[in-house]
């Protein structure tokens, strides 16, 4: 399996879990017995992650002695952010801590399963040649938890284009490959959706459609459902 580098992103206040946040980071909430967080540790370790980042701001202490009660022998960096610095921000910001030129960004709120394995393996094949930004993409029938009516994107010739009515439900899974060149001339603090849109543009947002099921625990809604 190919080495590569992932970011967790963590920072963000959970205010979709209504209650369960109030004293806990959604990280740390368990869902079959296992903090998100560590599900997502142990799933990307098992296939080949060498270099953990996790950006951090709401109840970052906590998440902090968790990792170090936890996982204190992995390659795992905490990066705090003072002010949150949106998804976009954060992931340039960790540019400032890896010699990698590209990066794997997950969100923390995906509960990866066994039968996900073998497709993020083959989404990762490519890691080092991906040269601006690749997502994954999942069709609303396999897709649990958090979902809406309208879809996020489209996908054609693993091209991604935004989705439109007449298009099938297709949503983002909560995972990409960034490239560094992506965030030359933008701001420090800003959503990646902006990049996403100007990708689109220029016909430069790849993706790729998995077939397993996947779950989204987003909000408190979909966490009682497991």
């Amino acid at each position: 399996m190919n080495k590569f580098s992932l970011l967790i992103l963590c920072a963000g206040f959970g205010r979709r879990m209504l209650e369960l946040t109030r004293n806990i980071p959604k990280p740390l909430l368990k869902v079959n017995n296992k903090t998100l967080l560590s599900n997502t540790i142990n799933f990307f370790s098992d296939i080949g992650c060498n270099e953990f980042f996790i950006n951090t701001h709401y109840l970052h202490n906590k998440i902090k002695t968790y990792v170090n009660n936890n996982f204190e022998n992995y390659p795992l960096n905490i990066i705090y952010e003072p002010s949150i610095l949106g998804t976009g921000g954060a992931v340039k910001n960790i540019f400032n801590y890896t010699k990698s030129k590209n990066i794997c960004v997950v969100n923390s709120d995906i509960f990866w399963q066994t039968n996900n394995k073998l497709e993020i393996i083959r989404f990762l094949k490519d890691y080092n040649d991906v040269k601006h930004c690749k997502i994954l993409l999942s069709k609303q029938n396999n897709f649990f938890g958090l979902k809406k009516k309208d879809g996020d994107f489209n996908l054609k010739n693993e091209n991604v284009s935004n989705w439109v009515e007449e298009n099938d439900v297709i949503f983002y899974s909560g995972l990409q490959i960034v490239s560094k060149t992506i965030f030359d001339k933008t701001p420090k603090i800003f959503p990646m959706n902006e990049i996403w849109n100007k990708l689109i543009i220029d016909k430069n947002l790849s993706g790729s459609l998995m077939q397993s099921n996947i779950m989204h625990i987003g909000d408190k809604n979909a966490y009682d459902q497991f």
